[in-house]
């Protein structure tokens, strides 16, 4: 039997097992695979030496003659599922040295992904203590035998991998039966994601076009981008541009390495950027709603000579960037490189594309300028991208080939995403929240993807999100409430996944999108040097209140800071943190650190693994002693005045003060709001005398980064600007 299932999958699916001496380990043992297939149990026979047996259900065997054959044997270990007493009949066989293969997920996966693990399989690894080994099947979900409807091949390549034999970890202490069950399955889903994600980076490709590449040689036809002009691309459209425009630069651009890009989120530019690694340039992507002081900055900081854009662009912006071109950097624009382009070469390009999508792209992404440090692409500098620069100077961020994919990959991994899913991204590419999401993840993965150039425009955004029936969308807390204040309760019913970052999400929206629109914000947490998620909420495993748990690969620490009694400053380290910063001082320091990323941010973790965030330790005042979280009271006032109107806002910074060595003001843009409210929402909150502000300021306006996330630097420097 083993012989022939092993000759049939090598011969049909190519099929590969890896790590297969794992599989002799003696009894009690648990084999736990994901189960994607109606062929996983042949794949699993092509290598199990007889005396392992399959868990299967005696309740379905009773459907038909053929379900009694294959899942009443000699093979099989047969349960009863609607009994209380099936896991105890399994621990029995273990507790004699058996070996089981359990599908712990209990059904044939229809998302694609791994689905939810059922608490008995906690049970018999807390109750038993067996060793277990996880099995992670590779493309058995691209076979036609499958339950989800996503694309699937006749013969695609399947391997196994399977894991040492590992034993659990010890017995929580103090804990009932029921927590430890718990904690058990979810040490043992973890444990599942992280092999997934281990495999698909350790077999998948490791440069970002290649990724490209390989999807769209299987979905050429697939409609990946589409822009508010309503033009859409397809894979094959998509790389035929791309090799058109990458022939250009070859003859356009100068030595690089870094090249900038200023352009919005337009179909023009996921091309710009997959042209310019086809050709080994480094995009610089500059944040056009700094201004142009700013955007000086960071084009020395990065050393641009040329800075790729259009001219609609930049007249619709009214973008003035005279400032640049005296500074000596060559403004390109995409319109004329376009009416350079022949249209023979056009239509060569396309012949090309049309018998093999993006097969004469391959090497060329392999390639890059000799004055990339990089030994290999992964290492290679893909994007740099700056800080938000909300509390000082922006940063440059150089972000590899490896930390992008590794991102996308342990994203990917943790979320139940279909191939339908259809995103919705107004998030700018310029920041590292709209790059990985609105773009990274979808082309990588094969993700129709809306682009829309401006989050502010808070009346046409639901109505796109509605009328596209997208499913995933961004947004960060400021937008969402926009949002909110001007949509249909209607507008987001086709929305899955509303995946929030790049600041707090209060909890007044949380209850406000729940109430009105049914769905359910999935936040998350990271930074730019993270390429940049960190952690994230799931709809298997949501927390309210917490930004989720750590991604798989990410290892943490925290360090106590004095005066702080909760929680710690966060240090994360992982495959996803970036190569390094531009800015000497700065690098230096991360350099230091070993591969550990200082994320400056105060946060506690919980029994359960999930992150709750308590302030930027930037963002803490001494007030008597006591560290005060300027987070925490911004949060507590959050919702309590939106009679005042929707806009109302109030963001809370910290001054000098003799006695006490800082006070807090408390800054709004609503004139009705006295101290006496806010004193009375921070005390009805529970929180200390230390926590209200001493003084109110009335502005016309709380400045804004173009993320929308308050700018608490600007805010400082116009209501108590630091003495010369």
């Amino acid at each position: 039997m083993k012989f022939l299932c092993h000759l049939l999958v090598s011969l049909w699916f190519r099929f590969r097992a890896f790590n297969v001496e794992s599989l002799k380990t003696p009894g009690p043992v648990l084999l736990i695979p994901n189960h994607v297939s109606w062929l996983d149990w042949l794949f699993l026979l092509a290598v199990l030496d007889e005396d392992w047996k399959f868990v299967t259900s005696a309740t379905t065997a009773r459907t038909s003659y053929v379900h009694r054959k294959m899942m009443v044997n000699r093979r099989t270990f047969p349960v009863d599922t609607a009994s209380p007493y099936a896991a105890k009949r399994m621990a029995e066989f273990l507790a004699t040295g058996g070996r089981l293969v359990l599908f712990a997920e209990g059904r044939i996966t229809v998302t694609g992904s791994l689905m939810k693990l059922f608490d008995g399989t906690g049970f018999l690894i807390d109750r038993t203590g067996a060793k277990v080994i996880t099995c992670y099947l590779r493309n058995a979900r691209r076979t036609p035998f499958v339950r989800h409807t996503g694309w699937t091949r006749w013969r695609p390549a399947v391997t196994a991998h399977f894991s040492d034999a590992i034993s659990p970890p010890p017995r929580p202490e103090g804990v009932s039966n029921t927590v430890a069950r718990q904690r058990r399955t979810t040490w043992l889903r973890d444990t599942m994601v992280r092999q997934q994600f281990d495999v698909e980076t350790e077999y998948g490709p490791r440069h970002i076009l290649n990724a490209v590449i390989e999807t769209a040689a299987t979905l050429p036809k697939k409609i990946i981008f589409e822009d508010a002009s309503l033009t859409t691309l397809t894979y094959r459209r998509l790389m035929t541009s791309v090799d058109l425009l990458a022939g250009a630069w070859r003859h356009r651009l100068g030595p690089g390495p870094n090249i900038g890009v200023l352009l919005p989120n337009v179909n023009s530019t996921p091309v710009t950027l997959l042209s310019l690694w086809a050709t080994g340039y480094v995009p610089a992507i500059l944040n056009f709603s700094t201004g142009i002081a700013t955007m000086q900055q960071c084009a020395q900081l990065a050393g641009l000579k040329q800075i790729i854009t259009s001219r609609v662009f930049v007249q619709k912006a009214k973008l003035e960037l005279a400032p640049l071109v005296e500074a000596g950097i060559e403004l390109v624009f995409l319109e004329d490189v376009g009416a350079g382009l022949s249209g023979l070469n056009k239509l060569l390009t396309l012949m090309k594309h049309t018998v093999a999508c993006g097969a004469g792209l391959r090497i060329k992404a392999d390639s890059r300028p000799a004055a990339d440090l990089g030994s290999h692409p992964a290492s290679a500098t893909a994007v740099i991208l700056f800080t938000s620069g909300s509390e000082g100077v922006p940063k440059g961020v150089e972000l590899t080939h490896a930390n992008l994919l590794a991102n996308a990959r342990q994203l990917i991994s943790v979320l139940d995403v279909t191939d339908h899913e259809r995103f919705f991204s107004a998030m700018p590419l310029f920041h590292s929240f709209g790059l990985m999401a609105g773009l990274v993840v979808p082309l990588t993965n094969g993700f129709y993807t809306f682009l829309y150039p401006s989050p502010l425009h808070y009346r046409v955004v639901p109505t796109a999100v509605y009328d596209k029936a997208c499913t995933l969308m961004l947004g960060t807390n400021t937008f969402l409430n926009g949002y909110a204040r001007r949509a249909n309760p209607y507008d987001f019913n086709s929305v899955k996944f509303l995946v929030a970052g790049a600041e707090k999400v209060q909890d007044a929206t949380v209850q406000t999108w729940a109430r009105k629109f049914g769905v359910r914000i999935l936040e998350g947490y990271g930074a730019t040097e993270c390429s940049p998620a960190i952690t994230i909420n799931s709809r298997l495993e949501p927390k309210s209140g917490s930004v989720g748990r750590f991604l798989p690969g990410m290892e943490w620490k925290t360090e106590p800071i004095e005066g702080v009694a909760e929680g710690g400053k966060l240090f994360v380290r992982g495959p996803n943190v970036m190569r390094g910063y531009l800015n000497p001082d700065a690098n230096a320091t991360f350099q230091a650190l070993n591969g550990w990323y200082d994320t400056g941010d105060m946060v506690s973790v919980d029994d359960d693994g999930f992150v709750h965030i308590l302030g930027r330790l930037k963002r803490f005042a001494k007030i008597s002693g006591e560290m005060v979280s300027l987070t925490a009271v911004e949060d507590a006032v959050a919702g309590a005045f939106s009679h005042f109107g929707p806009k109302c806002e109030i963001a809370v910074i910290a001054v000098p003060d003799e006695d006490k060595g800082e006070r807090l003001i408390a800054v709004t843009d609503q004139p009705k709001i006295t101290l006496d409210d806010i004193r009375t929402v921070i005390r009805n909150k529970g929180m200390t005398n230390l926590c209200v502000p001493r003084e109110v300021i009335v502005v016309r306006e709380i400045p804004k980064l173009g993320t929308g996330k308050v700018n608490h630097r600007e805010l400082q420097n116009r209501v108590a600007p630091t003495p010369a």
